[in-house]
This record gives structure tokens, C-alpha cells and sequence, in this order.
């Protein structure tokens, strides 16, 4: 879906030698918004490509060939007048908001760059000179990004979601699976995380779903885990009765590279479930406050499910004072049904080849 029609600026492209990216906070919305990246490099390839983000999704981009460097804001030993400081001594021609908070805005209007694109948030948009209408109600997260690029004229050559993990990363996997006797084994992946407790669906369920899966396929499970979820992850294996496989610690690039690996994935809404969309892994997000229409995993071959006849879906709150029966009330029948439709209308891709 293309954008309002808007006037087009007359940016000077051949003139564009630095350009910075501007995405903040969660890494699934990272991921989301590096889908920009390969369009900027196609239209700009002469420029240096950067992109400002913070600590835990710096590996979103730092791989990825595009980009030229990553900037990394540190709020526990950075201030807001720091970070003004380094971006306005690197000197960029062009810089793109994608994240739009307060900060972000502050950044980009002194940044020093004479052309500033941004979306025309209340109060923020005094910060650029080129500015989008904000649809974030109404297309999915990857478009919205998208129409920053749009808003200036950079045509959209690539829409597909890109990542990049390396031949280290790749090994690093291959030896688990080797070592678990999987290598040649057709995989399930498993992933429990949610930022919020609104979003994760109760261990027992998925310990009940990933059996039936088990049983139902004879593929294997895999409990995908991040910092500070190793203990429920072993409380899940520990209530199912067949056998599942948990991974050692991976980093973002190491787990994209397992998600390659893996056939399907069963996910609530969260970084992980984007990184395996990504890495072309059939996945099936559940949803309950957030919008599977707006942040669902990103391509048509995945599926979301929901308690549809909920009134409440979609709330988009970080607690729930009904008692979160978006989750608590899906059962496992609803979510393995979900589950089956996607494998029996969809093949996962080979092993290292993106969606």
C-alpha cells in the first residue's frame, strides 16, 4: 500500500554523501525497519549508510551489507546531549526518524542535516523538514517504515525483511544441531518470550501444544530461550512428555541462523518470532493486545491466532485488568488447529534462503 499522495521534494540525491537511520528500542521493531536498508543503499550508492539504534538490537544491522556503521545509544552511560554531539559532528546530509519519540525528534532537528524525514507525531514534527503522515494505525509496521522512503521519492526496489548472519554464526548452530543429532531432523521451534507479560501465552499450554505437535508429526522441538528465560524454558520441557531439545546461548545472529534451520516456528508476538519470519521460517505468531494486522510476522506464507471473539483484542496494554484472557482464554486446541493449517499450505525455505 503506497502513501497519501504528497508534493515529492526535489532532494538532490547526487549530492547525499552521509545518512543516517534512526531506530530505537525493541529489536522485533528493528528488524521491522531495516526492511529500508537495501532501498537506501540502491538509491544512494555512493553514500555512507548508518544507523542509530541502541545496545540489545545493534545486531539487527551491524551485519548487514548495506549499512556502513552503527551508531549505539548507551542511556545508562550516554546522555541526550551526547548523543546530539556525535551525530551532529558526523555531518549528515540526510537523516531519517523512523522511531519518533521526543529524543529522536531533538536528535534529528540538530543534527545539522539540511534534509530531516520524519512522521507528523504531535509535537515532534517541528523537528523535520520532510515529513510523513503517520499510518501506523492502519498498514502493517514494515509499509510504515517504508513511507518515509516513499515520502522522498526513493523508490521501493526491495520489500522483503533481511538478515545477515555470518559463517561463524551459521557453524556455531550447525554444531548443536550435530551434537544433538538433529542435523537432518525437520524442527519446531518453540518460542516462549513476549516484553510483556500481555503477550505470552502459559508454559503448560505450550508444553500441551509442542507434545501434539510431536506426536501428531514426529518433528522435533526446539525451546528457543534469551537472556533470563533458561529456567522456563526447562520448566516447559520438564512438563512435556516427549523429548525437546534446548539450544545453548545464541546471540541475535546466532539465533536468526537457527531460525534458517528450523521449518516452523510457534511464537508469541515479540523479537523473536520477526527474526524467524526473517530467516524464512514458516511461523505462526499469537496475538492478543497487539494488532497481527499491524506487527503480525511479516510475510504471506505465516499465520497469527487469536481469541477471536474477544472484544478486547488489540487493546495494545501492557497490563490487563480482566485477568488477560486474550491468553488465557486461547486454548491449544485453537492455536495446534492454527498450527496444522500453516503445514499442510506452506513449505519452509531451504536452509539460508530469505523469504
Amino acid at each position: 500500500m503506497s502513501t497519501v499522495p504528497q508534493p515529492r521534494p526535489s532532494i538532490p540525491f547526487a549530492t547525499i554523501r552521509r545518512t543516517l537511520v534512526i531506530k530505537l528500542r525493541a529489536v522485533g521493531d528493528v528488524v521491522l525497519s531495516s526492511i529500508v536498508l537495501n532501498n537506501l543503499r540502491h538509491a544512494l550508492p555512493h553514500a555512507t549508510l548508518d544507523v542509530l539504534t541502541e545496545r540489545a538490537s545493534e545486531a539487527v544491522v551491524r551485519t548487514h551489507p548495506a549499512v556502513s556503521s552503527v551508531v549505539v545509544f548507551d542511556a545508562k552511560h550516554m546522555s541526550g546531549l551526547d548523543l546530539i554531539r556525535d551525530v551532529r559532528r558526523r555531518r549528515y546530509d540526510l537523516v531519517i526518524d523512523l522511531f519518533g519519540n521526543p529524543r529522536t525528534a531533538l536528535v534529528t532537528r540538530l543534527s545539522g542535516a539540511p534534509y530531516r524525514v520524519g512522521y507528523r507525531f504531535r509535537g515532534r514534527a517541528y523537528a523535520y523538514n520532510l515529513i510523513a503522515e503517520p499510518r501506523g494505525g492502519s498498514v502493517h509496521n514494515t509499509q510504515f517504515n517504508l513511507d518515509a522512503l516513499e515520502r522522498i521519492g526513493i523508490p521501493i526496489i526491495d520489500r522483503a525483511v533481511h538478515l545477515y548472519p555470518s559463517a561463524d554464526d551459521r557453524s556455531y548452530v550447525d554444531a548443536f544441531l550435530r551434537e544433538a543429532g538433529l542435523a537432518d531432523a525437520t524442527l519446531v521451534a518453540i518460542n516462549t518470550g513476549g516484553g510483556w507479560y500481555t503477550k505470552r501465552w502459559g508454559i503448560d499450554r505450550f508444553a500441551t501444544l509442542a507434545d501434539r505437535i510431536a506426536a501428531t508429526t514426529g518433528w522435533k522441538i526446539i525451546l528457543t530461550w534469551g537472556p533470563g528465560q533458561q529456567h522456563e524454558v526447562e520448566q516447559l520441557r520438564s512438563q512435556m512428555t516427549t523429548p525437546a531439545f534446548i539450544p545453548p546461548p545464541t546471540t541475535l545472529m546466532q539465533l536468526t541462523a537457527l531460525f534458517e534451520r528450523t521449518g516452523w516456528v510457534v511464537s508469541n508476538d515479540s523479537g523473536p518470532m520477526h527474526i524467524a519470519a526473517a530467516a524464512g521460517s514458516r511461523v505462526l505468531g499469537i496475538f492478543g493486545p497487539t494488532r497481527p494486522a499491524l506487527q503480525g510476522p511479516y510475510g504471506e506464507a505465516n499465520l497469527t491466532v487469536r481469541r477471536e471473539i474477544l472484544t478486547c483484542l488489540g487493546c495494545n496494554l501492557t497490563s490487563c485488568t480482566i485477568g488477560n484472557v486474550c491468553m488465557t482464554e486461547l486454548t491449544v486446541d485453537e492455536v495446534y488447529d492454527a498450527f496444522m493449517r500453516l503445514a499442510q499450505r506452506s513449505s519452509p525455505s531451504s536452509p539460508g534462503i530469505h523469504s
